[in-house]
């Protein structure tokens, strides 16, 4: 493709709902606990370990709600991603960004996910497909509604464009 026909790396416009740095603090306290608790029971059963399993718990619980408290708020900041008629365009991390590009001639198939979390903050997960080997492009952290009403469009645009999406 060359001239107008290119579909050109660019900034998303679309920015995710604000519920997914809640939805993601919850995961990471969650991820947080569970080494914990790991590190504190035997601390407490198990009076000569106590000294070292009781600094790790604790260093795990500072690193964990340090994270906790950074990361999600960073994460929302970066996370865009937007539809249009040519393409899916998606720009997730940190610290190595991804900036992801699906022309809609590609797209095989559009999933919705909605994890018990990702429930109960009202959120959902549209995975669009393509032949790529990269693997399939997710945009988490959408309003469950939005969500659908995406992967709708998203099958609409799709089954209008020319391709066999390989």
């Amino acid at each position: 493709m060359t001239g107008e026909d290119a579909v050109r790396l660019r900034p998303p416009n679309n920015t995710l709902n604000e519920r997914a740095v809640g939805w993601w603090r919850t995961r990471l306290l969650l991820l947080t606990v569970v080494p914990v608790v790991v590190a504190a029971v035997p601390a407490v059963l198990i009076e000569p370990a106590r000294p070292g399993l009781s600094a790790l718990a604790a260093a795990l619980a500072v690193a964990g709600l340090a994270c906790t408290a950074f990361f999600p708020r960073w994460w929302f900041t970066v996370h865009r991603w937007e539809v249009t008629d040519e393409a899916v365009y998606v720009r997730t991390g940190a610290f190595w960004q991804e900036w992801r590009i699906a022309p809609m001639s590609r797209i095989q198939t559009v999933d919705t996910i909605r994890g018990p979390l990702e429930q109960a903050f009202g959120l959902a997960t549209v995975t669009v497909t393509t032949a790529s080997a990269k693997g399939a492009i997710r945009i988490e952290g959408l309003d469950h509604e939005l969500a659908a009403e995406l992967a709708q469009r998203l099958t609409r645009i799709t089954q209008a464009t020319p391709g066999d999406a390989t």
